[in-house]
């Protein structure tokens, strides 16, 4: 049994969060330029604060690990905890957020590890039958995510800087 997918896969979800990569940018450096002020701005008019963001990420981070152990909370798209408002995330406070979301990211991290390569071909349990995915689509979507996620917070963070 190998695990050389597996090891590929939680190399991406590392190098997002604090890699020096190609692109120069990952959550890690981004999100140092943001401080429990900012976190919660809106720079213009229907774009999410950095705060919305993160935990958008860890929402759909929790749901992704639910899914790989095989407990799909079930998240929707239109759930309240698919975007949260910024006041009932500044009850959760900033450094609770980054707390939750870094820690969301090692929770998958640490399951993958304990997988083979073989465990990626597995349908989850989610997935509907017209639209049937394993967990290799799972995780490279996850990845995915975090990166459109992470232009979306640099954007909001230049504006906040104008």
């Amino acid at each position: 049994m190998t695990n050389i997918l597996i090891k590929d896969l939680i190399q991406q979800l590392k190098d997002v969060e604090n890699a020096d990569l190609w692109i120069d940018e990952n959550f890690e450096k981004k999100l140092l330029q943001v401080d429990e002020q900012t976190a919660f701005e809106h720079p213009i008019p229907d774009m999410h604060s950095v705060a919305e963001i993160i935990s958008h990420l860890t929402e759909w981070r929790k749901e992704a690990f639910s899914r790989l152990k095989g407990n799909p909370r079930g998240l929707e798209m239109t759930d309240a905890a698919n975007w949260r408002s910024n006041e009932d995330l500044k009850v959760k406070g900033w450094e609770n957020l980054l707390k939750e979301f870094y820690a969301s990211q090692q929770q998958i991290i640490s399951f993958l590890e304990e997988k083979y390569d073989d465990y990626l071909d597995s349908p989850y349990l989610f997935a509907k039958p017209s639209f049937p995915h394993n967990f290799q689509y799972l995780v490279t979507g996850l990845i995915h995510h975090d990166f459109y996620h992470l232009g979306q917070i640099g954007i909001t963070i230049k504006f906040l800087k104008k």
